[in-house]
């Protein structure tokens, strides 16, 4: 046995030994080497070295045709010699790396810096005695020993610093927990069947072993490499691993190879599993790729240059994640090579993954934050020249060196007070926000049978205008049952006694439905006691079997006489045949061939007929036109479904040229036609009545016959009688947009789509043409969002194209499962219709936490500005701005966005892609409530010491005890804010704020926790938050204010929106122009991460000047509202805050990150450009 092995893994591999001791004919190393052989030198190797698959599988102590036993310590010892069938994920990111990368904030550097500076100042005692001279400076700071107490300050900053990185590292740390939950749960939906103890059954595919049966069929992801025992025309696309994208043939004798992460097209057979995990080709790559490894964080960032210039998409086998780059080459016919490349620089913009919702965002946080960077800079500006003029012009003072100390810790006061206007200012919670309502809604879509891949498909649903549906299984149940047939001359209306069908024919119908099918087809009985009887495989043939048990008759004892190896010859179903067919040797050497297939189709290849006696009968093509019109069109208008059954008998000698398959499938008999019923679903006429209310246009895509199509399709009112509407099929369709050369047109789809309703016949280029044609056509001001569903492997680049793509989790083809956005676990059209619903809320939470977030925004700015320059010192305090800004951004967030979705979600239109985040009556609410906020503030502030009695906080020397009288302010702002947060649960003028307020327990208790929380604060807060304890007058006053927010509310609902016509101008903060932006990025290579990351900081100072223009434009517009774009324009650089969600990165978010399955356009995505 050792002169077998290959000398140059002797040395390397010691522990070939063991293997083989291990009891396995062959070692690890041996298996490896031999699946890196393609073809024919495949098969001479396992001819010359095992004696040919049936040696090898005796080495592997398996069985061609009964699989392993299924002994547990068999497979446990199997994993230990081969490895299990899993590649060992990248390791999460420690909380401690989450922690250091929120440190990374910008604005909280600026802090901390600021922080520290003040500690060291107040630690710093001036030699010798102070000086008079140094005036001001120093009056009030010997009260009670408090110039001992000024590092409070420093350290409370630190402090409130520590927990606004804790809360948002423990965000990201839940995210990325939920992502991983997510992507187990996609990886355990993948089972595969596998061949054990002579049982076929599914397994998990983690738990697939060297030595496996596994049986293959249309539409598989192989999860491991597996050498060919026998096949039926297989056709394997392994684009994912060599890139090309024709298909391959396999077949046992000429190259029986099949390898992990590539796809089957066509046919089915059964392989002998080789090798898993790390050891098969996918893994190996992976291995290379470091998913593992360390390296990976370098790779990233290689990796997201590299990835678009690949030369071909294919590159990126990144199956385990859920992103096995499914290319079947799209269509060239109809775009052209040339867009190829568009896409690709497309996929490079939209690495990160950012929806509109994302994009329009950041955009806005940049704004809001530039804003408030020249806000600051002004203000402390303003303070130190106040200071220096009042001490050294006005009083005419000198600089004296031991005053300097005194002097500097006044300007880092002012730095201070400017740096927190800027804190304040950042809304860094609203990329928080989104990701919390995604989060969120992801989780709880779990329950709605949604199982999200990509977390932006659940909010582009909400924008969804069109939905181009499959019909059987969505729509349907996917239950078929053969209730009408036609056979022997008689249209029998149900199905008929088997004593009244012909002997000769019953027979052979019998055989033909019993052999042409797939052996993996078959109904098995109820689970429960009187259930339906359970169908397994192809729900077409399940139907055609359960004709044969009406008939009385048993198919699996047919097909025991005849068990799948003795098949001659195969044809297998796919979508351009439409027909299936096997071919057997009969006992006198001579053959027959069964076909099925559809109606139209097999018809017209059919010359002679079984008559009443079961003898064939002539067939002319005006019998056939008859036929079509008697008894195919009728079963039709039912709404079925249906299926000719045909043979044909070639003789033994000259045995035909199976390759010929024109010849050979045509000059047919026809047994029967047969109507199959798939019953609409009952739930589904309700759900796209919802669909239709909700502005969603419901299109039907089927590959059924034209009268089935359009009578399911009134069933499920989707079209109503009477209305003007087209149903039409794939050839019409067609004919309708091209031109004469045949190209297609995208003016003469405009003029389908609209009215198109029902497409039947279609193949799946036609799905693809379809929703392309949607996607890009301008006839609407609106750009259209389409999702499609699909199952089949062929709806692979339609499922892409799409803007939400839909998978059938039950019948889904794994290719159709990994082309798709979201998997539809039971396969239910309602679930779609929830998927638009949870969608829409996710738009609305954001709306809502947006404008209770600028309103405290704009609220805080302008305290803490005007404040500043009018009494030398902000009423909000450092630490208070710090708390306001986490209980605002972080806990607002979590309140707001976790709203549950309402029914009333459905009632309006969606919003379409360049409505601006704020609307009209948002605009109101945040201008309304923010007077009313500034009002009470400044009336506190400079009347508030006579209101309440108390000494006058103004004007307080540096290190002074809190007073009441900035208490009370302070305490105040937060009850309106509070209050205010219950007013932010409506955004379209609702009255009821209270509103199904108790269905969201986390708000109420985020309500009433910080309440309580505020109180500890003000009550014992004492000096680092500068708040002195108020008695319960003064809190009831607080109070009292704060719920003035909930009364003014109903005011500003009763003002209506047209009286303020100029606030329009303010709710287009975010328009964007839907320009084609490939042109923005075509030229721009992608600047490097890091780099990147270091120049946003640099930029957002530096360009602080420059942007007192946009503060100014952005006080007119509140004025005036003029409209916002000139601004826009002068600065559509996305510098976006390091609060950018940043990338997650782990190997579950590879499918998240680069999302490799999106050639989206950057359009549709709208990341925003990168310039910088």
């Amino acid at each position: 046995m050792g002169d077998m092995r290959n000398s140059d893994f002797y040395a390397k591999n010691q522990r070939n030994e063991g293997n083989h001791a291990g009891g396995y004919g062959c070692s690890l190393m041996e298996l490896r080497s031999l699946m890196e052989l393609r073809g024919t030198e495949a098969v001479v190797k396992i001819q010359e070295d095992y004696g040919g698959i049936e040696g090898l599988c005796q080495r592997l102590k398996s069985s061609q045709t009964e699989g392993l036993t299924g002994d547990l310590v068999d497979l446990d010892k199997r994993r230990e010699v081969f490895g299990q069938n899993l590649i060992p994920p990248k390791k999460p990111k420690t909380f401690l790396q989450l922690v250091w990368e929120a440190l990374q904030d910008v604005t909280l550097i600026i802090l901390e810096i600021a922080a520290m500076i003040s500690l060291g100042l107040s630690f710093y005692q001036p030699p010798g005695e102070r000086s008079e001279s140094c005036g001001a400076a120093n009056a009030g700071a010997e009260d009670e020993g408090e110039s001992e107490a000024g590092w409070i300050e420093g350290a409370a900053i630190l402090l409130s610093v520590v927990c606004v990185v804790l809360v948002t590292a423990f965000n990201d740390w839940s995210k990325e927990k939920q992502f991983r939950g997510l992507q187990s749960r996609i990886e355990q939906e993948q089972k595969f069947q596998v061949v054990r103890g002579a049982q076929v059954i599914q397994l998990p595919v983690a738990d697939i072993v060297v030595g496996d049966i596994a049986q293959i069929k249309y539409g598989d992801l192989l999860p491991a490499d597996g050498i060919l025992i026998q096949g039926n025309d297989l056709k394997i696309d392994e684009s994912s691993l060599t890139g090309e994208s024709d298909h391959v043939r396999k077949s046992a004798d000429k190259d029986p190879m099949l390898l992990s992460g590539t796809h089957v097209m066509e046919g089915s057979g059964r392989m002998v599993v080789t090798a898993v995990g790390v050891n098969s080709q996918t893994g190996i790559i992976f291995t290379l790729l470091g998913a593992g490894g360390e390296e990976e964080e370098k790779k990233e960032k290689k990796g997201k240059m590299q990835d678009g210039n690949m030369e071909n998409n294919q590159t990126k086998v990144k199956k385990q994640d859920g992103a096995a780059a499914m290319e079947m080459q799209p269509l060239k016919s109809a775009e052209g090579g040339e867009t190829d490349e568009k896409e690709k620089k497309k996929a490079n913009v939209s690495k990160k993954e950012k929806s509109v919702l994302q994009g329009k965002l950041t955009k806005l946080a940049v704004q809001i934050g530039k804003a408030g960077l020249v806000m600051s800079a002004i203000t402390v500006i303003i303070l130190v020249l106040y200071f220096a003029i009042d001490n050294f012009v006005l009083q005419k003072r000198q600089w004296l060196p031991e005053c300097t100390p005194i002097y500097i810790q006044y300007f880092v006061k002012f730095f201070i007070i400017g740096v927190t206007v800027l804190v304040v200012a950042v809304p860094e919670g609203l990329p928080l926000a989104v990701t919390i309502s995604l989060a969120y809604s992801v989780k709880k879509m779990m329950k709605d049978n949604n199982l999200v891949r990509h977390l932006d498909a659940c909010e582009t649903m909400g924008n969804a205008t069109a939905i181009c549906s499959d019909k059987t299984g969505t729509l349907t149940t996917n239950r078929m049952t053969a209730v009408q047939c036609y056979v022997g001359d008689v249209h029998y209306k149900e199905i008929p006694e088997p004593s009244s069908i012909p002997p000769k024919t019953l027979e052979i119908l019998v055989s033909a439905i019993s052999i042409n099918s797939a052996y993996t087809t078959k109904i098995l009985p109820p689970d429960k006691e009187g259930g339906l009887p359970k169908q397994v495989g192809n729900k077409t043939e399940c139907g055609l079997l359960g004709l044969v048990l009406d008939l009385k008759r048993d198919y699996q004892s047919i097909r025991n006489q005849i068990p799948e190896e003795k098949l001659y010859k195969v044809y297998t179903f796919n979508s351009v045949r439409k027909s299936m067919s096997t071919v057997i040797k009969l006992p006198d050497g001579s053959f027959r061939m069964y076909s099925k297939g559809a109606s139209e189709i097999v018809l017209k290849k059919c010359t002679r007929v079984l008559n009443e006696v079961g003898e064939p009968r002539v067939f002319r093509p005006r019998d056939r036109d008859e036929m079509v019109k008697k008894v195919i069109e009728p079963m039709a208008c039912d709404g079925l479904r249906t299926i000719c059954v045909a043979f044909r008998e070639f003789p033994a000698d000259p045995e035909p040229n199976w390759d010929d398959e024109n010849n050979i499938v045509s000059d047919l008999t026809a047994i029967c036609v047969v109507g199959i019923e798939d019953p609409v679903r009952p739930e589904v006429p309700e759900a796209i009545r919802k669909c239709q209310r909700a502005g969603i246009t419901v299109r039907m895509v089927t590959g059924d016959n034209i009268n089935t199509a359009r009578a399911i399709a009134i069933k499920c009112g989707i079209i109503h009688p009477g209305e003007d509407f087209l149903c039409i099929d794939g050839k019409e369709f067609n004919r309708r947009i091209r031109n004469e050369k045949g190209e297609i047109e995208q003016e003469r789809i405009d003029k389908v789509w609209p009215k198109l309703r029902v497409l039947a016949r279609s193949s799946p280029t036609d799905k693809h043409t379809l929703v392309k044609g949607i996607i890009d056509s301008t006839l609407v001001d609106q750009r259209q969002v389409v999702a499609v569903t699909g199952d089949g492997t062929n709806d692979g680049p339609a499922l892409k194209k799409a803007d939400v793509g839909f998978a059938m989790g039950i019948a889904g083809t794994d290719v159709a499962k990994e082309a798709s956005d979201i998997i539809l676990t039971d396969d239910n059209f309602t679930s779609i219709v929830k998927a638009v619903m949870w969608g829409r809320n996710v738009y609305d939470s954001i709306s809502k936490f947006l404008q209770f977030q600028l309103t405290v925004n704009v609220v805080a700015v302008i305290v803490a500005f005007t404040g500043a320059c009018i009494t030398q010192d902000s009423p909000l305090k450092a630490v208070q701005m710090l708390w306001v800004n986490l209980i605002m951004d972080t806990f607002a967030s979590l309140a707001l966005a976790t709203e549950p979705p309402t029914e009333s979600l459905l009632m309006r239109k969606p919003y379409g892609r360049n409505k601006p985040l704020i609307s009209s009556t948002m605009a109101k609410n945040i201008l309304g409530h923010g007077i009313y906020q500034l009002i009470i503030i400044f009336t506190l502030l400079f009347v508030g010491e006579q209101i309440f009695d108390i000494d006058s906080g103004r004007n307080a020397p540096l290190h002074s005890p809190p007073s009441e009288h900035y208490t009370i302010i302070f305490n105040t702002f937060v009850m309106m804010q509070l209050f205010n947060e219950i007013n932010a649960r409506k955004i379209h003028g609702e009255r009821n704020v209270f509103d199904g307020i108790f269905r969201n327990p986390i708000f109420c208790s985020i309500v009433l926790g910080t309440f309580a929380i505020q109180i500890v604060i003000v009550q014992f807060g004492g000096k680092p938050f500068s708040c002195s304890p108020l008695d319960l007058e003064k809190w009831m006053w607080c109070v009292f204010l704060g719920l003035g927010e909930l009364v003014w509310g109903q005011v500003i609902s009763t003002v209506p929106n047209s009286k303020l016509r100029f606030l329009k101008g303010a709710g287009q903060l975010t328009q964007k122009d839907d320009m084609p932006e490939e042109e923005l990025n075509e030229d721009q290579e992608e600047i490097d991460h890091a780099e990147r990351e270091l120049r946003r900081g640099q930029i957002l100072w530096f360009r602080g000047l420059s942007r007192i223009q946009t503060q100014i434009e952005v006080v007119n517009t509140f004025k005036s509202g003029t409209s916002f774009q000139g601004a826009l324009r002068r600065q559509s650089s996305t510098t976006s805050q390091n609060q950018d969600v940043t990338n997650v990165s782990s190997p579950s978010h590879m499918s998240l990150s680069n999302t490799l399955s999106s050639p989206t356009s950057c359009e549709s995505l709208h990341c925003p450009s990168q310039k910088s």
